[in-house]
């Protein structure tokens, strides 16, 4: 999906749901909807800022909390880094993500089996899972 469409779709479900969707929020989600890996924060910072040269910290961090809660990214916690859901419609799908360790390409696959899977094994231990992200570490076709 390109980009404009992408984030046609974002403002939709921004108009949608009743929030703000500020040009500081735009223009984080237009950086990480050009990168096909995860990037960290502070490297968003700096590439916000050749746009935004009074962009602070506290700038990215809450664009981030913004576009996580609406479902338009991804936090990979194993990384510390960020990626685009380009399927996000439902902020609270199953989430598995494969990072290659070599180039740091993150694709994100959804496999509903794995997702049962997980919430049955959760389920016999008595608990009950309302959000996962499953972070997958190898390789990708190109590197291996």
């Amino acid at each position: 999906m390109n980009i404009d469409t992408l984030l046609e779709q974002a403002k939709k479900f921004c108009l949608k749901r009743e929030v703000r969707f500020t040009p500081t929020r735009e223009q984080v989600f237009k950086l990480l909807a050009n990168k096909q890996k995860a990037i960290g924060a502070y490297d968003l910072l700096d590439e916000l800022k050749l746009t935004d040269p009074a962009a602070k910290p506290a700038t990215i961090y809450r664009a981030l909390d913004f576009l996580s809660q609406q479902g338009f990214v991804h936090k990979i916690e194993s990384i510390n880094a960020f990626v685009m859901c380009h399927h996000f419609g439902d902020c609270n799908h199953p989430v598995q993500l494969l990072i290659c360790d070599n180039c740091g390409l993150v694709e994100e696959i959804q496999s509903n089996d794995f997702d049962a899977a997980l919430k049955d094994m959760a389920s016999n231990k008595g608990f009950t899972v309302h959000h996962q992200i499953v972070e997958a570490h190898g390789a990708c076709t190109d590197c291996q």
